[in-house]
C-alpha cells in the first residue's frame, strides 16, 4: 500500500486545529466546568508539551487510517468518512462509553469528549477518501 504522507501530514493538522475549535472556541468552558479543571490549573499546564505530542498523536492516527481507507479502497471523500465514523461506533465509541458508564460520568462529557474524534475521524477519512495523487 502506498501512502499518500502529505495526505496524512494535513489530515493531522486538521485534526490538531479541530481540537483547538472544538475544546477552546466551542466546548471550553462547559469542557473545564465537566472535567473540574480551573483556570489556574490551565495556567499551570505546560501547554506547549501537550500540542506537541497530540500532534504527533493525531499524526500516528492519521497515518493508520490512511492505511485502513487504502485497504478498504475507500478512495472518494464519502467512503473515507464512513471508514472513520465505522472505527469511532464499531470500537472507540463503545469502549470509551463503557468507561463513562463505570465511571459514573456525565454524559455531557462523553459528547464532548468522545464526538471529537467522531468528528475528526470522519474529517481525516474524507480528506484521505478524496486526495488524489498526481501522476508523476
Amino acid at each position: 500500500m502506498k501512502t499518500n504522507y502529505l495526505a496524512v501530514v494535513v489530515c493531522a493538522v486538521l485534526y490538531w486545529l479541530l481540537g483547538f475549535v472544538w475544546f477552546d472556541l466551542v466546548f471550553g468552558k462547559t469542557w473545564m466546568a465537566l472535567e473540574h479543571f480551573t483556570e489556574e490549573q490551565a495556567k499551570n499546564t505546560n501547554m506547549t508539551w501537550l500540542f506537541i505530542v497530540s500532534f504527533l498523536l493525531n499524526f500516528l492516527i492519521a497515518f493508520v487510517l490512511a492505511q485502513i481507507c487504502a485497504w478498504r479502497n475507500a478512495n472518494t471523500a464519502s467512503r473515507g468518512a464512513a471508514v472513520g465514523v465505522l472505527l469511532w461506533i464499531g470500537i472507540l465509541g463503545p469502549i470509551a462509553f463503557t468507561t463513562y458508564l463505570y465511571e459514573g460520568r456525565p454524559m455531557a462529557l462523553f459528547c464532548i469528549n468522545e464526538f471529537y474524534p467522531l468528528a475528526g475521524l470522519c474529517l481525516m477519512g474524507a480528506v484521505l477518501g478524496a486526495w488524489k495523487k498526481k501522476p508523476a
